[in-house]
């Protein structure tokens, strides 16, 4: 089955279909991962977003049930240069293009996916519509132009869960109650926490601040999630009501709610940080870091008041922030993803880090 990605400035790739039929929009991004795509297409982060893979091959190794980062599929399209029809690994259930007919995302295959690339980082991200319905190029780039941008558009309330719930139930080795609140969280970061000896309760977006101090929890996390973050104002407010009251630990869009509620301002990059081998340096120990990103909002290093915020890591591709901790309370985040999923691992010692946190400030409450 023939397929068109069509992008709003005329650029037009025509390849094959691999996934389900139909028409989705979305904005059209590249990711630099060489593998981990299970991971990717399942990462709630990727919701309104038709996803470019730049590593040419793809489904070589099938899909499988463990590997999954959330409850569904929540991106718009998927882009590859090459689908693997062969799928070879023990662990494999099915294969990739079975996958995502079976979750109703479209895909193609066959394009120049180099030119893509190079085009998205020349211009920018920008809208797009993936079709096998309408072939008709003229069409499909003036729908892609009338179609809705991420800038102002609130797409948390779209992937967080419905209703609270326990991820680790049952677990009796629990030395610490965190509170999650989903903002389109990822579930490698519940895994780290869990087996951190935590136990998880996993809330709404929409979770007041009361709400959340009523569960007595030692710590909050605010999880990754897609989309323009200045246009969650509820998770802000949310955030800012908690600073100072108990640790808290962002991620990635986590990390842009905390900078918003400092009194910051975000912006939104050109193609945005989309892979797993981006280099991010620690500023107080000079370290370097490969980390897993995937955001096209920063925080504005200028917006902040850094007499009260230490800037802790900075990317070391355009010196964008990645990182911050507050000199008073106990509050830190990263814009990368600590929890990887795929990519390396050089940064999960963070999450050790939030319970030393939580844990200094159990003890500081209790001998009050």
């Amino acid at each position: 089955m023939n397929a068109i990605l069509a992008l709003e400035d005329g650029k037009i790739f025509r390849g094959t279909s691999f996934g389900a039929s139909g028409e989705v929009y979305g904005e059209v991004v590249f990711n630099t991962s060489m593998a981990g795509y299970q991971e990717i297409i399942t990462d709630p982060s990727y919701k309104g977003q038709i996803v470019v893979m730049t590593y040419p091959l793809m489904g070589n190794y099938g899909v499988n049930k463990e590997d999954v980062e959330s409850r569904k599929l929540f991106l718009e399209g998927f882009v590859v240069k090459e689908y693997s029809k062969i799928a070879s690994n023990w662990r494999k259930d099915q294969p990739l293009g079975e996958y995502l007919k079976n979750n109703n995302i479209p895909a193609i295959e066959g394009i120049d996916t180099r030119a893509l690339t190079l085009h998205i980082r020349e211009k920018g991200a920008m809208k797009a519509v993936l079709s096998t319905l309408d072939l008709d190029a003229d069409s499909l780039v003036k729908k892609a132009k009338l179609s809705k941008g991420l800038v102002g558009v609130d797409l948390v309330k779209e992937v967080t869960c419905n209703k609270k719930y326990v991820f680790n139930a049952g677990s009796s080795v629990n030395k610490f109650k965190v509170v999650v609140l989903d903002c389109g969280v990822k579930y490698n970061i519940l895994r780290h926490l869990a087996r951190l000896g935590c136990e998880v309760i996993v809330v709404p977006a929409k979770t007041s601040a009361e709400e959340i101090l009523k569960l007595n929890p030692d710590g909050l996390l605010l999880s990754n999630g897609p989309g323009d973050p200045a246009a969650v104002s509820y998770v802000v407010r949310t955030t800012a009501a908690l600073i100072g009251k108990l640790p808290i630990f962002g991620i990635c869009l986590g990390h842009q709610m905390i900078g918003l509620a400092l009194g910051g301002k975000t912006y939104k990059l050109k193609f945005g940080h989309h892979g797993a081998n981006h280099p991010v340096k620690d500023t107080k120990t000079g370290k370097i870091c490969i980390t897993s990103q995937n955001h096209g909002f920063c925080v504005d290093i200028g917006s902040l008041k850094q007499k009260d915020i230490q800037l802790t890591h900075l990317n070391l591709n355009d010196s964008t922030l990645e990182g911050l901790r507050h000199k008073k309370f106990p509050l830190f985040s990263v814009q990368f993803h600590p929890e990887a999923s795929p990519g390396p691992h050089d940064s999960e010692y963070l999450f050790a880090e939030f319970v030393k946190i939580m844990q200094k400030h159990k003890k500081a409450v209790s001998s009050r």
